[in-house]
């Protein structure tokens, strides 16, 4: 094996030494020379294989060796870990039994109560309940301001006595197994939580493999899925069989960068080694939960380290440090901040000894000066100033999922400041970022009845806009004190240059279920009609250019466990806008552009008129419902590999789709489902590009691109779009939103240019020839 021996697979995981060489046997415990395995003090037999040794070539931890480079056998370790001949890290993947999972939430909720109770030390490695794992020691000392272990006084600045609390005290605890831990590693025996973890779990029976959560988020437990919010589908840690690694004890001065590329890591120890600093690439490994930097020589932590969100333990013991960063007041998760040892800035260290690592990590983020905002997102030309002078009618169209506020809890937003996430904040900052776009159309998702009535309404009015909207359909059953806080879908338009010719809800459940297939289909029943998500469609003309145009402005289903209703929602609305684009091909022209509105019960404002110097063109006429402009403002909460995606693009998805999931939905999955628009991502175009947008939702547990704006390709053309986010100012904000971007969503806005008519070409005279042209001549 490479350098080392691989344990027993048991449910305590995988192990790896850097310092022992023995063969592999599936069935056999392996005792160390003799040594018992718990006897981490013992000085290793004379016989120990060199550590440069080459690999079994049939050892199951050769792959693993060769994530650092497959080619080398010696030397390897010091482009790793920063040092020459240390040996490898020690990697190992730990579970627990199937019983303990359901107290884990409930041990971190009661953390402060149980502590005192304690009587080994799960806390060290995570603080797993109902588990004795007793990784450092096999009691926890009684603290009483009398009687303090390790020489810690229990004085206040001014000398007087004081109670000790929980907190401290707990901090202490730790404090006193790192120093043992230190004490062990520097007497010749590295990688030292490595080795306890190895010992503590011999003989644990396996645990059956748990399926991956929807959220990555350690700590979701359930509420992402109450209020609707997105979760990764694509989590990294879904295929890989080892998250922890120990890099502890081994003279390090430097981590290279290779570390850095573990992105599923969830613990790292890097404790009692000499490094002097942690390089900001430490923010990539957003998924640790624990990370140990004790006995370094460490003056500050990088910024970066906010960017780990779920981080539970940052032990930072006998260090350096005197301050830390505001940044680290994203770490809203964070249940011990290991300082002692350090000449803390006594402010610092006061509040976490009377109110504990929250009350700090609270301050950091609460009282942390606004940081300055990002460089303006830019238009991007797409055209090169090639637009057709037939193509010279444009239009901008903005789509932003605003978050509603019966969503943005601390709960799922916590690494945001409480000022950021307050909602008369983030409507204020929407409303500029309208304002600021000046788009001809607006369509936002989440957006509740009152805020649309009472905000977004009059507000926008001062800018010439006029708005439709309607609420998810289960407004129609509450009182009306609960139904204004039900979210839908707003459309704005500038109404002194289009009319609004016809608007139409499409209520994706009711449509379902009145379908004519749907009877006996009880997933339809089960499954979509549950699921209150609308669309609404706006007929528009233009009052000068008699242009046409269809927006629709649509909210899709969140979770990603019902793809299937996804997409059948999806192939509900293309249903229902392939029959209205029908009808509105056929619609009347208008005949009275000056004075021309329609009436709405919310709408008191008077006639619009234009100029008189501007004559309105008649309103054009369209052959077919493919011919009329179609845009489609989507939050479809699908990446691009998905059949919604699929059913948007190609125009088509098969009845036996693997999305389906088997379920039966009536012709959907006897026929399949089909539209005939062709429609393309106007964000798409930038696709293999430097400007290539990588996400439209940006938290901590999810980061794609799920928001889009689609258009009719033979009738429009995209001209320009709204650019990316600076890659700068995103290095250390680990999710949206915070003080400059009021929602987790991006905004979006793509320009489009009409094309015009297609020019029949002229028929040339046919040439018969000169003889023919001789005999015209003598006819005339």
């Amino acid at each position: 094996m490479a350098d080392g021996y691989r344990f027993p697979q048991q449910s305590a995981g995988n192990y790896y030494y850097p310092q022992h060489t023995q063969p592999h046997h599936p069935r056999h415990q392996i005792i160390r020379n003799g040594t018992p395995p718990n006897n981490i003090r013992s000085v290793f037999s004379a016989d120990t294989p060199s550590p440069s040794r080459s690999p079994d070539s049939h050892s199951p931890a050769q792959n693993l060796y060769g994530m650092f480079n497959q080619n080398h056998q010696q030397g390897q370790h010091g482009r790793v870990n920063g040092a020459g001949g240390r040996g490898m890290p020690a990697m190992y993947n730990f579970q627990h039994q199937n019983t303990h999972q359901p107290q884990h939430m409930q041990h971190h909720a009661n953390i402060q109560q149980d502590h005192p109770t304690h009587t080994t030390n799960g806390a060290v490695l995570g603080h797993h309940a109902s588990y004795s794992s007793g990784v450092l020691s096999n009691s926890t000392p009684s603290f009483t301001p009398s009687n303090l272990q390790n020489g810690h006084s229990a004085t206040t600045r001014g000398g007087q006595a004081q109670q000790i609390t929980e907190h401290w005290a707990e901090q202490i605890r730790l404090h006193k197994e790192s120093e043992k831990a230190h004490s062990l590693m520097m007497e010749g025996a590295p990688n030292h939580y490595a080795r306890l973890r190895a010992g503590e779990n011999r003989g644990i029976t396996p645990a059956p493999a748990q399926p991956v959560a929807a959220s990555d988020d350690p700590q979701d437990n359930g509420e992402s899925r109450d209020l609707g919010r997105m979760a990764d589908q694509q989590s990294p840690l879904k295929r890989q069989d080892w998250h922890n690694m120990d890099l502890s004890g081994q003279g390090l001065r430097v981590l290279s960068a290779p570390v850095f590329n573990y992105v599923f890591l969830k613990e790292l120890y890097v404790a009692s080694n000499k490094l002097a600093y942690l390089p900001p690439t430490i923010g990539q490994l957003r998924h640790l939960t624990l990370l140990d930097v004790s006995n370094n020589q460490l003056v500050d932590l990088p910024p970066e380290l906010g960017m780990c969100v779920y981080m539970k333990q940052l032990l930072a013991f006998d260090n350096r440090i005197q301050t830390l960063p505001n940044e680290l007041g994203s770490l809203y998760q964070l249940d011990i901040l290991g300082i002692e040892g350090n000449p803390i800035d006594q402010g610092m260290k006061q509040v976490v000894i009377e109110h504990g690592t929250k009350k700090l990590i609270e301050r950091l983020r609460e009282e942390a000066p606004v940081p300055m905002p990002p460089t303006p997102r830019s238009m991007l030309d797409l055209t090169s100033g090639e637009v057709s002078s037939a193509n010279r009618e444009r239009f901008k169209v903005f789509s932003f999922n605003i978050l509603t506020n019966e969503a943005c809890t601390e709960r799922l937003y916590g690494y945001s400041p409480k000022a950021a996430l307050d909602w008369e904040y983030r409507k204020e900052q929407v409303l500029q970022e309208i304002q600021s776009n000046d788009a001809d159309f607006v369509c936002l998702q989440e957006v509740d009845t009152e805020t649309f009535k009472e905000y977004f309404s009059m507000k926008l009015a001062y800018s010439k806009y006029k708005g439709v909207f309607w609420p998810r359909s289960r407004a129609k059953t509450m009182a009306e004190s609960q139904a204004k806080n039900v979210d839908g879908c707003a459309t704005f338009y500038k109404f002194e240059e289009w009319i609004l010719l016809d608007k139409q809800l499409v209520d994706f459940g009711n449509l379902a279920i009145n379908r004519p297939d749907a009877k006996n289909q009880h997933d339809i029943f089960n499954r979509i009609m549950p699921r209150d998500h609308i669309a609404v469609v706006c007929f528009f003309e233009n009052r000068q250019t008699g242009s046409r145009l269809i927006v629709v402005n649509t909210h899709l289903y969140w979770d990603p466990a019902y793809c299937d209703v996804k997409l059948i929602q999806t192939a509900i609305l293309l249903g229902e806008v392939n029959r209205l684009a029908e009808k509105y091909a056929k619609w009347p022209a208008c005949k009275d552009k000056k004075s021309y509105t329609l009436p709405t019960e919310d709408d008191d404002d008077d006639d619009v008129e234009l100029a008189p110097e501007i004559t309105p063109e008649p309103s054009k006429e369209y052959s077919s419902k493919t011919q009329v402009p179609l845009v489609i403002c989507a939050d479809q909460n699908s990446t691009a590999d998905s059949s919604v995606f699929e059913l948007f693009a190609k125009g088509s998805v098969r009845p036996d789709h693997p999305e389906l999931l088997g379920h039966s939905y009536g012709n959907f999955t006897k026929d399949g489902m089909e539209h005939p628009f062709s429609l393309r991502s106007a964000y798409t175009n930038l696709d293999k590009t430097p400007d290539a947008l990588p996400f439209t939702n940006y938290t901590p547990g999810f980061r794609g691109v799920i928001d889009h704006i689609w258009y009719s390709t033979n009738a429009l053309e995209n001209t320009s779009l709204l650019g990316r986010v600076d890659p700068e100012y995103m290095r250390t904000v680990p999710g949206f939103p915070n003080y400059h971007f009021p929602s987790d969503h991006l905004s979006l806005m793509a320009e489009f240019a009409i094309k015009g008519p297609k020019m029949k070409k002229a028929l040339q005279e046919p040439d018969f020839g000169p003889s023919g042209r001789r005999d015209d001549r003598r006819r005339t």
